[in-house]
């Protein structure tokens, strides 16, 4: 049973303020539901442009390989962002963002998972075993 408790985020929280710091961002988490811990990433507008440059590709508009941003331009992308944040798939990063962005969430990711972090989830057989799930939200 996924469970992440106050004090967990406290402890997590050392390790994710030094990956923030590093790259120039503001990182706040927060707990929801006792299993999952959120990181909300303030001002991280260059990775999400090149999110938009690494979706946009012509071979993806043709293939219809995008992620819903077809119609849009970066700057709609931007302002839709900073109001309601995008949902990074911790899962895609290579394939979905610029390599300063990968870089930045893997080490996110990390630091947010911690020295005692375990998986041992099985979707085939429908079991799902960790010490607590991970959500980053980005704004620019």
């Amino acid at each position: 049973m996924a469970y992440v408790s106050q004090e967990d985020k406290k402890t997590l929280s050392v390790a994710v303020k030094k990956v923030a710091k590093k790259y120039g961002l503001k990182v706040s988490l927060s707990v929801r539901h006792h299993s999952t811990l959120v990181a909300k990433v303030k001002g991280a507008k260059q990775i999400l442009e090149g999110y938009c440059e690494t979706q946009m590709t012509p071979e993806k508009i043709r293939k219809r390989e995008f992620n819903g941003y077809n119609n849009f331009s970066t700057e709609q992308v931007m302002k839709e962002s900073a109001k309601w944040g995008h949902d990074v798939n911790l899962y895609w990063l290579e394939e979905n963002y610029c390599p300063t962005g990968v870089k930045f969430l893997q080490e996110l990711k990390s630091a947010m998972e911690g020295e005692d972090f375990f998986c041992e989830d099985d979707s085939m057989t429908d079991y799902f075993h960790r010490s607590h799930y991970t959500d980053v939200r980005l704004y620019s």
